[in-house]
């Protein structure tokens, strides 16, 4: 999802304490731009649904004494697109969530439930771009180690026991499958990805 754009949550509980405890923690996600609506009732839930199509709707799986999700979907078929988030309040079978797309509990901290939250509102683009990217091999890795610690082609080539051609076409297949063509950009990937610590950079 785009930062500028507003994520429409319709958060449904008969229970007024989850959803504004809920709709309070939505507010302090500042990454996302998110118009929350609490419902309370399975009759508001089918009035809302009627006449607005929301983004993603969190919902308690006991809502109305037992939420028939497929049912549901099936009945308004104007919710092919929304996502549809369990709110964990208490303990409750995996089995009966498998038609869920997320779920979150009601002791995950603001972080976790912004972090389900934004990974579900990925367009299938962003799901495919970094699914596309190829792993590094370990010696592409050992590579990386060497350039953001300084060392030139022939030291990386001196200590790998390689030849300066081999290391080049290595760091020809980083900066291809990273897209990373500069040794600070590097620098922060391996720095990130824990190949080195901060003291051992090259500054």
């Amino acid at each position: 999802m785009s930062i500028n754009n507003t994520l429409r949550v319709l958060i449904a509980s008969s229970s007024i304490i989850i959803r504004s405890g809920i709709a309070a923690a939505l507010k302090r996600m500042h990454e996302l731009n998110i118009q929350s609506v609490e419902i309370s009732t399975p009759e508001m839930l089918e009035h809302y649904v009627t006449l607005h199509t929301p983004d993603m709707i969190l919902i308690d799986p006991n809502f109305g004494g037992w939420f028939d999700l497929t049912g549901f979907r099936e009945t308004y078929n104007n919710l092919t697109n929304v996502k549809f988030v369990a709110i964990i309040a208490n303990v409750i079978d995996n089995s009966h969530l498998k038609d869920y797309h997320e779920k979150i509990a009601i002791y995950d901290s603001v972080k976790e439930i912004a972090d389900k939250l934004n990974g579900l509102m990925q367009t299938e683009e962003e799901q495919t771009q970094e699914n596309d990217i190829e792993p590094l091999s370990q010696r592409e890795k050992e590579i990386i180690t060497y350039v953001v610690k300084g060392l030139t082609n022939k030291e990386i080539a001196d200590k790998l026991c390689l030849s300066v051609h081999t290391v080049i076409t290595h760091r020809r297949n980083i900066a291809r499958k990273l897209q990373i063509h500069s040794p600070a950009g590097l620098t922060i990937y391996a720095i990130v990805n824990k190949l080195v610590e901060l003291k051992d950079v090259e500054l």
